[in-house]
C-alpha cells in the first residue's frame, strides 16, 4: 500500500516521481519550465541530477535581513541602517488587494495546486516550444519562496547568488523537493506571508512594507487596488517595470495585474477599468540607509555605536560573527546620545568653526560617573565630498579614528598632579620653575633603567616673564611648563603611568604612553573621547567609568522580539576623593582667573584646562562640571596647519591658544547641554593662594600685567598666555612612536 500523507494525497516522493512523470511526457524536464524546450532535453545530462531521495530534507526558512534603526536616549531615530531595506510584517498587516494582485500575475491558481501547478507546467511547455524561447514560466509562489530562500542565504556574495538562480536541473530538482515540503510545513496563507516578506520589489527595497513606504510613503495595510497592482506587476522584472525612471512602462504592467484581476474575479471589471484610468499617484520616500543619513550630525556617532557593535566579543565570538549579526539587522538599538547635548555642541561647532576652514574641530560630551556618551560632533561633516571627512576625529583609530590622536599639550597636566598628590605632594608643593631648563635627569620609569637627558633637551615657559618659584595652584592656573616638568621628574614617571593606567589613558593608536618626562606636557596624540571620559573621573570624584554608547538592543527574528546583552560601563576607582577634590580645586582656578577664563560657565561651577601644543598645530579644551564632562579639539587632522594668523568661523587670530577658541566652543556646548539639568557643587578644599615670589611685599597680586594669552587682553592684567612648546626630534627614548603627531 502507498503511503499517503495525513489527510490524504500522494507522499513526498509520489508527488515528485509523478510530476517527473509528467514532465517527461511532455518531452522535456522539470528545467524546461524555465528554459526553451529545445534546449531542455540537452540539459538533463545523467550527472547533473541529485537523485531525489538524496537531496536533503531539512530546509528551513531563513532568517530575513532587515533594517536595523539606532535610536538616541530619547527614542528618537538616529538614522536606520541595512543591507536589504525590509520590514517584515504580518499577513493581517497587508492589504488584501495586495494579496490578491500578488496571487492573480504570479500564480493565480495558487489555491487550486500543491507546491506545483501540473497545468501550468504543460502551458508553460507549450508556449515555450512555439516561441523558441521562455514565454511564460510555471514556478508556483511556493517554487519562488524557495529561490528566493537560496537568494536569501546567498547574501551579497555573487558566487553564491549565481549558484541560487542558475538555470539547472539539479536545482529546479531541490526546488521542487523543498516546495512540497514547505507546502506541508506553512500552509498557503503562510507561505503568501512569507513570499511578499521576502521578494524584491526595486529600488532598494526588500519585501512590501518597505515596498510600499518606498512608492507610496504608506505601509502596507493601506495600499488601494491600483497600487497594489503596481505592486505586484513590479515583482516579474524590478528594473523593467521601476515607475519611478519609466512611468509608461510601469502604467502598463499595472494595467495587466489590473486586468487578471478582473478576469480571476478578485475586483469587477468596472473597477479594474476605472483603476487603469488613475495615475499611478507616486509619492516616493528616497532610501535612507547607513550613517551618512544620520539627523543632528550624529553620523560619527552613529558609526561609532556600528564599530563597537562590529569589535565587542559581547555581540559574537569573532568578527565574522558580530558582522553576520549586524547584516541581519533587524536590530533597535537604544543609544545614550542626548539629543539636548547632540544639538548643543552641533550648533556650538558651526557657530564658531566653518566645514570650510583650513582646521577642523571635534567635541564630545561624556555623563561622570556612568561613562555615557551624550554628544558627539565635529565640524567637518561627515561624507566623501569637499569639506567632509569619514574619520571620526573624537576616537581612536581602531573606532574610526585618526591615526594617532592628536598632542594635547597642556591639558595632560591635571594627570600629574593627580598622580603626585595620590603619592602624597601637597598641593602648595613648590618648585623654582625657571623661565628656561634642561630636563632633570636621571628620571625614574617603570622599570630599572632611568630616563636619561643624554642629549641635553631643555624645556621653557610661554613668557619670559613667567619666573618662579611657584607652587601648584598658580602652576597650574599659568600653565607653567617647567613646573610640571620638575613635579614629573620629582615623582618619577611610574606614579603618572599608573595614574593614566587608571584612567584608560592610551594613545590614539592604541599604544600606552611613553615614558618621558615630556608626557607631562602632551607630546603624544589621545583623542576626546578619552580626554573626556578621563576627566570625568574628576568630576566624579575619583571614578573612572569606561565610556559606553549602547543602552539597550532588541532584535527582530520574524515575528519575536529578544533582548540581547550590550556593553556595560566598568567604573573603578581611579584616585581618593580628596585626590580628585584637589584637582577639582586647581582647575577651577584655571576657569575663575587662570588661561580658560573665556570658557568658564557663568550659571554653575565648572573647571577644565587649556592645551596649545608646539607651532600651534593642536589647541585643546578639557573640562567639566559635576554632571557633565566634555572635550573640545581644534585643529589639522594632517598637523600641517599653524594656527597663527589664521581665520576660523570668519574670526581673525594672530595666534591660537587653547582657551580662545576651543575654549568657547566648549562653552557654548555645555552651557546647552546643561539646559534644564540640576545645579551641582564641587568638593573644593582649602589650597592658599601665596605667592612665594610675593612673600614681603605689601600685596600677594600676580605679576602678570602686559601677558597676552587665551583671554586675548580682554581682561587686562589678569590674563595668562598657554605654553606652547617643540620637542626635538629623537627625545622620547624607548618608544618607536614618540613624538608623532601625524595623521
Amino acid at each position: 500500500m502507498p503511503k499517503t500523507r495525513s489527510g490524504g494525497g500522494l507522499t513526498t516522493t509520489q508527488q515528485a516521481a509523478k510530476f517527473l512523470g509528467v514532465s517527461v511526457l511532455a518531452g522535456a524536464v522539470l528545467a524546461g519550465i524555465a528554459l526553451p524546450a529545445a534546449g531542455a532535453l540537452g540539459l538533463a545530462a545523467r550527472g547533473s541530477v541529485q537523485g531525489f531521495d538524496e537531496i536533503p530534507d531539512n530546509l528551513k526558512s531563513p532568517q530575513l535581513s532587515q533594517r536595523t534603526t539606532i535610536l538616541d536616549n530619547a527614542g528618537n531615530q538616529i538614522a536606520s541602517v541595512y543591507s536589504r531595506d525590509r520590514t517584515v510584517v504580518d499577513l493581517k498587516d497587508i492589504s488584501p488587494y495586495m494579496q490578491k494582485a500578488i496571487v492573480a500575475i504570479e500564480d493565480s491558481r495558487f489555491y487550486q495546486h500543491g507546491a506545483i501547478d501540473l497545468k501550468g507546467v504543460l502551458r508553460a511547455l507549450n508556449q515555450n516550444a512555439q516561441s523558441g524561447g521562455v514565454a511564460q514560466g510555471a514556478s508556483t509562489l511556493t517554487q519562488q519562496l524557495v529561490k528566493n530562500y537560496f537568494i536569501e542565504e546567498a547574501g551579497d556574495d555573487p558566487t553564491k547568488v549565481a549558484q541560487a538562480t542558475q538555470q539547472t536541473i539539479g536545482r529546479k530538482i531541490r526546488e521542487l523537493k523543498y516546495a512540497i515540503q514547505i507546502e506541508e510545513k506553512l500552509g498557503k496563507k503562510k507561505i503568501l506571508e512569507n513570499y511578499l516578506n521576502i521578494t524584491f520589489f526595486g529600488e532598494q527595497a526588500y519585501g512590501v512594507e518597505a515596498a510600499s513606504q518606498r512608492y507610496f510613503s504608506k505601509h502596507a495595510k493601506d495600499l488601494n487596488v491600483q497600487e497594489a497592482a503596481l505592486l505586484a506587476g513590479i515583482v516579474q522584472s524590478p528594473s523593467r517595470y521601476d515607475p519611478v525612471n519609466d512611468e509608461a512602462e510601469a502604467t502598463k504592467r499595472r494595467n495587466t495585474v489590473l486586468q487578471r484581476m478582473a478576469e480571476v474575479g478578485d475586483i469587477s471589471q468596472a473597477e479594474a477599468d476605472t483603476a487603469k484610468k488613475k495615475p499611478l499617484g507616486l509619492h516616493v520616500t528616497q532610501p535612507k540607509n547607513g550613517c551618512i543619513t544620520a539627523v543632528k550630525g550624529a553620523n560619527f556617532f552613529c558609526k561609532y555605536v556600528e564599530n563597537v557593535f562590529l569589535s565587542d566579543p559581547v555581540f559574537g565570538k569573532t568578527r565574522e560573527d558580530r558582522a553576520k549579526v549586524w547584516n541581519q539587522g533587524g536590530l533597535t538599538i537604544r543609544t545614550t546620545l542626548d539629543p539636548q547635548s547632540q544639538e548643543s555642541v552641533q550648533t556650538s561647532l558651526k557657530d564658531h568653526v566653518n566645514k570650510s576652514d583650513s582646521v577642523a574641530a571635534a567635541a564630545t560630551l561624556v555623563e561622570p560617573g556612568t561613562g555615557k556618551i551624550l554628544a558627539m560632533g565635529q565640524s567637518k561633516p561627515y561624507g566623501y565630498g569637499k569639506n567632509e571627512t569619514e574619520y571620526n576625529y573624537s576616537v581612536n583609530r581602531d573606532m574610526g579614528g585618526s591615526n594617532f590622536g592628536f598632542p594635547t599639550g597642556s591639558t595632560f597636566k591635571p594627570f600629574v598632579a593627580a598622580a603626585a598628590v595620590e603619592g602624597g605632594r601637597p598641593a602648595t608643593q613648590e618648585y623654582s620653575s625657571p623661565y628656561k631648563m634642561p630636563y632633570p635627569s636621571p628620571v625614574q620609569t617603570c622599570s630599572s633603567s632611568p630616563w636619561l637627558n643624554d642629549k641635553n633637551y631643555t624645556v621653557e615657559n610661554e613668557s619670559e616673564s613667567e619666573v618662579g618659584p611657584f607652587r601648584m595652584k598658580e602652576a597650574m592656573a599659568k600653565s607653567v611648563n617647567t613646573y610640571f616638568v620638575q613635579l614629573i621628574s620629582d615623582i618619577g614617571l611610574c606614579p603618572v603611568v599608573k595614574m593614566t593606567d587608571a584612567l584608560h589613558v592610551v594613545q590614539g593608536n592604541g599604544d600606552k604612553l611613553p615614558q618621558s618626562p615630556s608626557i607631562a606636557l602632551g607630546a603624544v596624540g589621545l583623542s576626546p573621547l578619552t580626554m573626556a571620559s578621563a576627566y570625568a573621573a574628576f568630576a566624579s570624584r575619583g571614578m573612572y567609568c569606561t565610556p559606553i554608547a549602547i543602552e539597550s538592543i532588541t532584535q527582530k527574528i520574524g515575528n519575536q522580539q529578544k533582548s540581547l546583552a550590550v556593553p556595560k560601563s566598568t567604573c573603578s576607582r581611579a584616585m581618593s576623593e580628596k585626590t580628585a577634590d584637589t584637582v577639582n580645586t586647581l582647575l577651577r582656578g584655571v576657569v575663575d582667573s587662570g588661561t580658560g577664563q573665556q570658557a568658564g560657565l557663568t550659571d554653575r561651577e565648572s573647571a577644565g584646562k587649556t592645551g596649545t601644543t608646539d607651532e600651534r598645530k593642536n589647541a585643546w579644551f578639557v573640562g567639566y562640571t559635576p554632571n557633565l564632562a566634555g572635550a573640545v579639539w581644534v585643529g589639522s587632522a594632517k598637523q600641517n596647519i599653524q594656527m597663527t594668523n589664521i581665520t576660523i568661523g570668519g574670526v581673525y587670530h594672530d595666534l591660537v591658544y587653547g582657551g580662545q577658541v576651543p575654549g568657547p566652543i566648549w562653552k557654548d556646548a555645555m552651557s546647552g547641554a546643561l539646559v534644564g539639568k540640576p545645579v551641582e557643587s564641587f568638593n573644593l578644599i582649602d589650597i592658599p593662594d601665596d605667592n612665594p615670589k610675593d612673600k614681603g611685599k605689601g600685596n600677594g597680586g600676580n605679576n602678570n600685567g602686559g601677558n597676552n594669552g587665551d583671554n586675548g587682553g580682554a581682561n587686562g592684567g589678569n590674563t595668562f598666555p598657554t605654553p606652547t612648546f617643540s620637542f626635538p626630534n629623537g627625545f622620547f627614548q624607548g618608544n618607536g612612536n614618540g613624538g608623532r603627531r601625524g595623521n
